[in-house]
């Protein structure tokens, strides 16, 4: 009997205890929403993904979290200007759904392609394009001296534009166009170690002639002048695409700040920062990092020691286009100016 009694006070623990457990759960769902969440939503032209989050929630990338019991609620492409999102309550969780046209509908997993509209983006995706068609990072600096190079421009001019032709050295396509690109300033970690080189984007050309290894190039279009010693290289595919979704990396990671492109030394919302993380640590486009700044050194006033400050949190970045060793990210928040040196880890639950 007494083994019997002991038995049910175990399961009633147990049961208790998930009861607890789910209560918490639910509780926690709720107080990521914002107080000022609207029951109802009409997405209009220009939202993001981003933007319609935070008016929901109060961590914008935690949005999956307000689908997760509408398991047909798994794709944010699907959202059009003139849809409706509708806050309601899915046993006691917070969830959306969605009214288009005449019919309150569940969001498909599928993508459409819809004639005379598109879905929303996840961020202001011509800020990151706009960046991507003038930048890009070569991980394996070594192979930039196997890569074909400017050698002289016509009548062996040094500088070189739009309509003018050059001689190169290398191998080159013989179709289509390629770009040229000028080496700019290696990142590197905050104990120097070598990431990367960024290649600026200086020009298009295409090829018109060969002799031997050296090879006959008209400049189709220029954005600064082309100098000698520039590099020819195929052009990348620059369309970014905009499947990825906000979303806090599976795996803990840590980073900086390493460079601004464009030599910017203070940083706000909407600007493109580089951070010495990259695929190698797990990233991938549409990851959110949190930004925190070092605490200030004072003196203590008694001892006049001097004293670290915690670090807090400044903003927040998403990566759109990760390398191996490092990543471009846009800004999504920021509390105060952020700066190179600032760290980024892996955002709080």
């Amino acid at each position: 009997m007494a083994a019997k009694q002991h038995a049910y006070r175990d399961a009633f623990g147990a049961l208790l205890l998930s009861v607890v457990m789910l209560m918490s759960v639910d509780a926690a769902a709720w107080e990521r929403l914002r107080s000022d969440a609207p029951e109802r939503y009409q997405v209009v032209s220009g939202d993001t993904l981003w933007g319609i989050a935070g008016r929901f929630l109060h961590t914008p990338w935690q949005w999956r979290q307000l689908w997760q019991h509408n398991p047909q609620i798994a794709n944010p492409h699907l959202i059009y200007p003139g849809d409706v999102l509708v806050l309601g309550d899915c046993q006691g969780t917070p969830c959306l759904a969605l009214e288009r046209g005449q019919n309150v509908v569940k969001l498909s997993p599928q993508m459409r392609t819809l004639p005379h509209r598109e879905a929303i983006a996840p961020i202001p995706m011509e800020v990151a394009r706009a960046f991507l068609r003038e930048h890009r990072v070569v991980d394996d600096v070594e192979a930039l001296q196997e890569l074909a190079y400017v050698v002289a421009g016509n009548d062996r001019r040094l500088i070189s534009g739009a309509g003018d032709r050059l001689y190169v050295r290398g191998e080159v396509p013989r179709h289509g166009e390629v770009g040229i690109f000028r080496q700019s300033e290696p990142y590197q970690a905050m104990d120097g170690t070598p990431l990367g080189l960024e290649l600026i984007n200086v020009g298009v050309a295409r090829h018109t002639s060969s002799e031997g290894d050296i090879a006959q190039l008209e400049v189709v279009s220029s954005h600064q002048e082309v100098r000698v010693n520039d590099i020819i290289l195929p052009l990348e595919e620059r369309e970014l695409s905009s499947e990825f979704m906000p979303r806090a990396p599976l795996n803990a990671v840590e980073g900086h700040i390493i460079a601004v492109p464009g030599g910017l030394r203070f940083i706000g919302r909407y600007q493109i920062v580089a951070l010495d993380l990259g695929t190698l640590n797990g990233l991938q486009a549409g990851h959110v990092l949190r930004v925190n700044q070092q605490g200030e050194l004072i003196k203590d006033p008694r001892t006049q020691e001097l004293v670290q400050l915690p670090s807090s949190e400044a903003g927040i970045v998403m990566v759109f286009k990760p390398y191996d060793r490092v990543s471009y990210a846009l800004v999504m928040q920021a509390s105060r100016v952020l700066e190179v040196g600032d760290q980024v880890e892996s955002p709080a639950d």
